[in-house]
């Protein structure tokens, strides 16, 4: 059974369709890259995953979560998926995390809320572990100084592994990455790519990974589908579809990271 079951997708607004009959599964620990140019329609069907579209869209088709159906399901329903199936890290974390809260706080409030899911006592000190443990996991340093500042205070590679420690205390079984690295320099970059990579192995989640960059994408999935315009055009392993690709588009994808590559000559 897929844990992750997309079928006929389609995503509309104003009159215009933005995404089209897209179909692809994810099977449990399975590490999927959905990738595309800018406006191809990958966060939106993310968003639509875990029922967060903007209002004024039209859906069809059928998105199983963990064999729920969430087109159409209430948000009492999408919030008991929310975090325990699903969890989202999103591409800027200075707008995805609370600016007026501390970081120890905001990570502590999945954990609190995962423990009351499961109906257990919540233990003020007990969940002050974990969220020390979980910042721990994703390698900050001087944890106790990053649990009492506030977001603006830390720097953007340390903001998004916060936001991967949140994502983490649901214990999620599918994380979905939406662009986690486009705001950081090229090395902040790969440390949250080894990072994540590492993570999604040690807990056996499902991972559904969100990039306009090849290279990245092949770092960190097995799988990749290749939207354009709304449109899935390609599929297939993600070495085989990059090494031979079928599409004209996914072949203009490969040759500009290859010329790109190229240009910035080898490593040092």
């Amino acid at each position: 059974m897929s844990l992750l079951d997309i079928r006929g997708l389609t995503l509309s607004t104003g009159g215009q369709t933005l995404v089209s009959d897209v179909s692809f599964s994810i099977a449990p620990g399975e590490r999927l890259g959905l990738i595309g140019e800018s406006g191809s329609g990958k966060s939106l069907t993310a968003l639509a995953t875990i029922g967060l579209l903007p209002r004024g869209f039209r859906v069809q088709g059928s998105i199983k979560l963990d064999g729920h159906e969430v087109v159409g399901a209430s948000e009492s329903a999408m919030i008991a998926l929310r975090g325990a199936t699903a969890a989202t890290v999103f591409q800027e974390p200075l707008t995805a995390l609370n600016p007026l809260m501390k970081v120890g706080k905001q990570v502590a409030e999945p954990v609190v809320r995962r423990h009351r899911r499961a109906g257990e006592t919540v233990d003020r000190a007990a969940v002050a572990r974990e969220v020390h443990s979980l910042l721990e996991r994703v390698s900050l340093p001087d944890i106790d100084r990053i649990v009492k500042s506030y977001p603006y205070e830390i720097s953007g590679g340390q903001r998004q592994r916060v936001a991967i420690a949140m994502a983490l205390a649901c214990r999620p079984k599918l994380l979905i990455a939406d662009e986690p690295t486009t705001a950081l320099d090229v090395t902040t970059q790969v440390e949250i790519l080894d990072l994540l990579s590492g993570l999604v192995r040690e807990d056996d989640m499902a991972l559904l990974f969100i990039s306009h960059d090849l290279p990245v994408v092949a770092r960190v999935t097995e799988n990749v589908v290749v939207l354009r315009r709304g449109e899935v055009i390609e599929r297939g392993q993600v070495h085989a579809v990059f090494d031979e690709p079928k599409h004209e588009y996914t072949r203009s994808l490969v040759d500009a990271a290859t010329a790109f590559d190229k240009a910035l000559g080898p490593a040092r």
